[in-house]
């Protein structure tokens, strides 16, 4: 019992670290502290990019398109037609993901099938004329969300800025273009 007091007494009179006080087990307050989420770029890339997304998506909804479908649209209004290999790599999307974009498109008049001339299993994929005449329209609103969002930014820094995310495409290997 006596050894108890003086072990109680000398606890109480010294001046011991936190981290020797009591039990010496780690506790929540020896930990260091994880860095604040505003810390981190991932975190204000996704929140401009949320941001930045879904503002544009919703411009599209009111033209009756999705994201994705904007993506193919824009991808065929680049080429004379895209084979559905083509359309699968630009999109990084299955298969039948693909094809389900496809049948979209066809059914809202946009896009269509063609045979190869050469095959009758072969099939590429082109724009109708209504989609020859939406995707500028389109471009209008991808133009008035960047600038929206960005148009505050001087040239040189909107310039850094799709220099930068440039690089991280290119030093991480990125392939796939966002589509949804």
């Amino acid at each position: 019992m006596r050894l108890v007091t003086v072990l109680t007494k000398v606890s109480l009179e010294t001046k011991l670290p936190t981290s020797f006080q009591g039990n010496h087990m780690k506790t929540k307050t020896s930990r260091p502290s994880p860095s604040p989420l505003e810390a981190h770029l991932g975190f204000w890339l996704r929140y401009v990019s949320n941001h930045v997304s879904t503002r544009f998506q919703q411009l599209l909804e009111a033209e009756g398109v999705t994201v994705t479908e904007w993506v193919a649209l824009r991808t065929l209004w680049a080429r004379d037609e895209a084979s559905h290999a083509e359309l699968i790599q630009t999109l990084g999307m299955t298969k039948g993901a693909a094809s389900k974009v496809v049948t979209r498109l066809e059914e809202k008049g946009l896009a269509q099938r063609q045979y190869a001339s050469e095959s009758t299993r072969d099939q590429s994929l082109v724009l109708t004329a209504s989609g020859r005449k939406l995707v500028p329209r389109l471009a209008g609103l991808a133009d008035a969300n960047d600038d929206h969002f960005f148009g505050h930014l001087d040239a040189q820094e909107r310039q850094a800025l799709m220099n930068a995310m440039q690089a991280l495409v290119q030093r991480h290997q990125l392939k796939n273009i966002p589509a949804a």
